[in-house]
């Protein structure tokens, strides 16, 4: 009754093919969208755009290049917080070598160097799979932060090691550095976001997303059919290493505003690959429910127990939510492989056939 698709008839194969061709699926999106733009920014305050919007919106950036790789391409990655500080290192050093370049493209380009290094590390993957290649990905990781630690022209030679986002400004409004405002930056990184899930969404329904679905289910068979392995497993690097890469550029001058390599540490590339996995493999959908829950557990192990009448110390919130973490991820690996977006696309299922049971 709320959610049926019958009687919307599709005349061309562009519409049967569209993004989203069921019309309640459009409206919702469009309305969250809009929500998102012309909403938000009049209600939310500081804390909500600096402690949960922005940080969700930016590890959603970085999810989505995750599941690009791992979700359809099937490669598995542990080096995320080290292509997320290629773009953060990058886009710091664009800024402060050329002033005037446009810092929405320095995000771009940012992110366009982040792909090269991913091709570099990824060329191994045509002779290994599975956990060598995560266990390549995780030397990769080590690597780009022990380089970006040791090499002084990566922090323009500051004795702290510390690098900071400098004020920038598009139109005359200041988008980065210390006195923008959260608001400017959280649209900032809503367009980012809902610009390239857009481009994610029609890249994987496409014919490359096809062939990255072809070698992560059986790469012999999709190499018989015509398909490139090297090829294929060099593009899903690049790609998620780019948008990775923007994230990181967004960490750095959206979010965090100054940082040193510790903030592009290995649990940022845990942290992003458990959303996936608790959102859903193969899901951009799941990119953000992961992302959301991530970002929101921590806030809520904060929030929760004052509010229902006890204290819970610090060391305390930290164990909890790492068990919680780890209870999560082995509930979805056994009943729910496909995570949050499978139990939503199962809802809807549901909508379908209401009130009429299976």
């Amino acid at each position: 009754m709320f959610y049926r698709e019958a009687g919307q008839f599709k005349t061309t194969y562009a519409g049967d093919q569209a993004v989203f061709p069921i019309l309640q699926d459009r409206a919702f999106v469009i309305a969250v969208i809009l929500f998102a733009f012309l909403v938000v920014p009049f209600i939310a305050d500081d804390y909500w755009f600096q402690a949960i919007l922005i940080p969700f919106l930016v590890f959603s950036m970085a999810a989505i290049g995750l599941n690009l790789l791992t979700g359809y391409a099937g490669q598995l990655s542990l080096g995320t917080g080290g292509f997320m500080a290629v773009g953060g290192y990058m886009a710091y050093k664009m800024t402060t070598a050329f002033p005037d370049l446009n810092i929405l493209i320095i995000f771009i380009l940012a992110g366009l160097i982040a792909a090269v290094v991913g091709i570099l590390f990824g060329i191994p993957s045509l002779r290994i799979k599975g956990f060598y290649l995560a266990v390549t990905t995780l030397a990769a990781q080590f690597f780009i932060l022990w380089l970006f630690n040791k090499v002084p022209w990566f922090y323009n030679y500051f004795s702290s090691g510390v690098i900071a986002a400098p004020p920038r400004s598009v139109a005359g409004i200041l988008v980065v550095g210390p006195a923008s405002t959260p608001m400017v930056r959280y649209l900032v990184a809503l367009s980012f976001v809902v610009v390239f899930t857009l481009a994610a969404k029609n890249l994987v329904r496409g014919r490359i997303g096809r062939s990255w679905m072809a070698i992560r289910d059986m790469d012999i068979a999709a190499e018989i059919i015509g398909i490139r392995p090297f090829q294929v497993k060099l593009l899903a690097f690049a790609i998620s290493s780019f948008y990775c890469g923007v994230a990181g550029a967004m960490f750095l001058f959206l979010y965090l505003g100054s940082a040193e390599t510790e903030a592009f540490n290995i649990n940022v590339s845990f942290d992003v690959l458990f959303m996936i996995i608790i959102g859903g493999l193969g899901s951009i959908l799941g990119s953000f429910l992961g992302a959301a829950f991530i970002t929101l557990l921590p806030i809520l192990l904060t929030n929760l127990p004052p509010h229902l009448g006890f204290s819970m110390p610090i060391d305390l919130q930290s164990h909890i939510e790492v068990i919680t973490f780890g209870a999560l991820i082995i509930f979805f690996l056994i009943v729910e492989p496909h995570g949050l977006a499978r139990l939503w696309q199962i809802g809807k299922e549901k909508l379908r056939l209401w009130p009429f049971p299976y």
